[in-house]
């Protein structure tokens, strides 16, 4: 019995280990207060004449880089270089027209964002990313990418209150992870000091460590919405270099 207590010891430190890892990069509590948010978008569907032909103000770097089988596209607009405020933007391609779906108000890393994202610098990092899986502390919505439900995505309740829901719900970003694991899996292919963790996640009302977030009715939506069959990306930046 002695020894089954200490392996029961040993399993739960390694798994806060792993918790502490995955989180530190995401939603840690701290920094100063971010820009307001954009507001009027939440959930607006687009206008029936709108039919574009490729994502708005996104210029031809990060255009091409948005696979030929995609046929959903998250767009993440920051405010500006240094701001936390974003707004975020569902596009769904039907042949070789773009629609605009939906569109939120959102954060994104409490000192705005970066072309070349390391470990701590609370900037979100810009480019063109999958999102292949997802998972959080509440049960499957009705996910269509593989959901992961694990107690271990909360938020340490020694962060403040606002930031305890967090991981409630969470959207893997595929930025230094491994493509097919939960979320929290905190193996980086590419090196600890690129940093990780990048996630779409439940808003706490002003900037994150470098993920995007959005209210709870906006990440259900999402999760319902992704099709893996569909092979959903995000394509994210501040408006100036999502437009270079």
């Amino acid at each position: 019995m002695r020894i089954d207590g200490v392996r029961r010891v040993a399993v739960a430190v390694a798994a806060f280990g792993t918790l502490l890892t995955a989180l530190a990069a995401c939603g840690s509590p701290g920094g100063g207060k971010s820009d307001p948010a954009p507001s009027g978008q939440a959930g607006q569907p687009r206008p029936a004449s709108e039919d574009l032909t490729r994502i708005p103000d996104v210029g031809d770097k990060l255009q091409r880089r948005i696979p030929a089988d995609s046929d959903q596209v998250v767009a993440v607009y920051g405010k500006g270089k240094d701001s936390a405020a974003s707004t975020v933007v569902l596009y769904a391609r039907q042949g070789k027209a773009w629609h605009r779906i939906r569109s939120w108000s959102g954060h994104n890393g409490k000192r705005g964002w970066t072309t070349a994202h390391r470990s701590g610098d609370r900037r979100s990092p810009v480019g063109v990313f999958t999102l292949t899986d997802a998972g959080g502390v509440l049960k499957d919505p009705g996910a269509r990418l593989p959901y992961t439900r694990d107690p271990a995505f909360a938020a340490p309740h020694w962060w403040a209150k606002s930031h305890w829901h967090d991981f409630d719900y969470v959207i893997a970003i595929d930025y230094n992870r491994v493509k097919g694991t939960p979320p929290n899996n905190p193996e980086r292919p590419e090196g600890e000091e690129k940093g990780g963790s990048i996630w779409l996640h439940m808003d706490h009302g002003s900037g994150t460590s470098g993920c995007v977030s959005m209210s709870k009715s906006d990440m259900e939506y999402l999760l319902r919405t992704l099709d893996p069959d569909r092979n959903p990306v995000v394509v994210m930046g501040d408006r100036a270099d999502l437009k270079a």
